[in-house]
């Protein structure tokens, strides 16, 4: 039974207040469509923040590369003398560490600078350095090899593509001057001989007599996205994304480096440059075309058929050295050089060419 209690209501008294309904009930149907929304916004947010992580994580590792440490001194690997260097870069932001191998008779006034790649210290034991370093001892030359910034472990600085190297490398040229030097030739690989073609656009004329170039790298985005697919063909779409991390951690962009100078100058020294066919981290087109823009008749092209990135000296020992000795008696013989006697050279090479008849 059903009972009802009315109560009158007395003119002049309140109603009571209407109780609002609780919010989360009064739409039902207005929260069930903005859940999925909710759910896929989620999702967007934290698939964005991990394409971003990790590209920001490659664009660091790119300019933090993985170093290893050195392994060995010219005395232990060649039995040269040596002795340890510190020297600013040109514009004095960053101090330098390197070694200083005079030549084996004093007074010696040509210099060769070793320029050493990325991802690699002043040993680049692939190349390999110290062959280098002690073949041009036996020639009469003083050599200077040093770790760019990002080699250094006692201070790290991060990669920049050569825009921060070239001073540097400038500051181990104006170092080589201040020791007696006449003449620096520079001898650059990968990285290093890109990071050279930088310095010569920044240098006095007087400051380089030559370059020495194997297989020439510029840090192109176009050869970042190259670079990755080799690793990952997933990676060739992500270089813009790393482009865009970059100056985060390096504090330089692509767009600082001067590319197309690097590519078009006609720089005052004579440059030769050597490449392989085969080299599938930098491209022989980079360095066809700085040669086709060299006007100094000393100046010449070394295409090495099949020849693998940075391997020439390696594989081809007897015609690169042959090649490389006697651009260093022409740049020796042009004014303002003192030329190093052309009998040590021939009878290096041929000493050398009997006991390696293969190579």
């Amino acid at each position: 039974m059903d009972i009802t209690v009315s109560r009158p209501h007395v003119e002049g008294s309140a109603r009571p207040a209407p109780v609002p309904a609780a919010p989360g009930r009064r739409n039902p149907a207005l929260r069930r469509a903005a859940y999925p929304a909710f759910l896929a916004l989620t999702l967007a947010t934290i698939a964005l923040t991990v394409i971003a992580g990790f590209h920001a994580m490659v664009a660091w590792l790119l300019a933090h590369p993985p170093i290893v440490s050195l392994k060995s001194n010219p005395l232990a690997a060649k039995q040269l003398p040596y002795r340890d260097v510190t020297f600013p870069s040109s514009d004095g932001r960053s101090l330098v560490n390197g070694w200083w191998i005079p030549a084996p008779h004093a007074g010696a006034s040509q210099t060769v600078v070793l320029s050493h790649g990325y991802g690699t210290n002043r040993e680049e034991l692939w190349v390999p350095m110290y062959e280098a370093a002690g073949w041009l001892h036996e020639l009469g030359y003083n050599v200077l090899m040093f770790d760019y910034g990002f080699a250094d472990p006692s201070r790290r600085r991060p990669a920049t593509g050569g825009v921060r190297e070239s001073r540097e490398l400038l500051g181990a040229i104006r170092f080589a001057r201040e020791s007696g030097t006449e003449k620096t030739i520079v001898w650059g690989f990968s990285m290093g001989a890109g990071t050279a073609l930088q310095a010569a656009l920044l240098s006095d004329p007087r400051d380089i007599g030559g370059m020495i170039l194997d297989s020439t790298f510029v840090p192109t985005a176009e050869a970042i996205r190259d670079n990755l697919a080799r690793h990952a063909a997933v990676l060739r779409t992500s270089a813009e994304l790393v482009r865009l991390f970059l100056p985060m951690w390096s504090g330089v962009r692509l767009e600082d480096i001067p590319a197309e100078a690097i590519r078009t100058t006609a720089y005052p020294f004579p440059i030769l440059l050597i490449h392989g066919t085969g080299d599938a981290k930098a491209s022989p087109e980079l360095a066809e075309r700085v040669a086709t823009a060299q006007r100094h008749p000393d100046s010449a092209l070394w295409i090495v058929e099949g020849a693998d990135h940075e391997m020439i000296f390696r594989t081809h020992t007897a015609e690169y050295k042959r090649r490389v000795a006697d651009f260093l008696q022409r740049v020796a013989a042009t004014p303002g050089g003192v030329p190093v006697p052309a009998g040590s050279v021939e009878a290096v090479i041929a000493e050398q060419v009997a006991e390696n008849p293969g190579a």
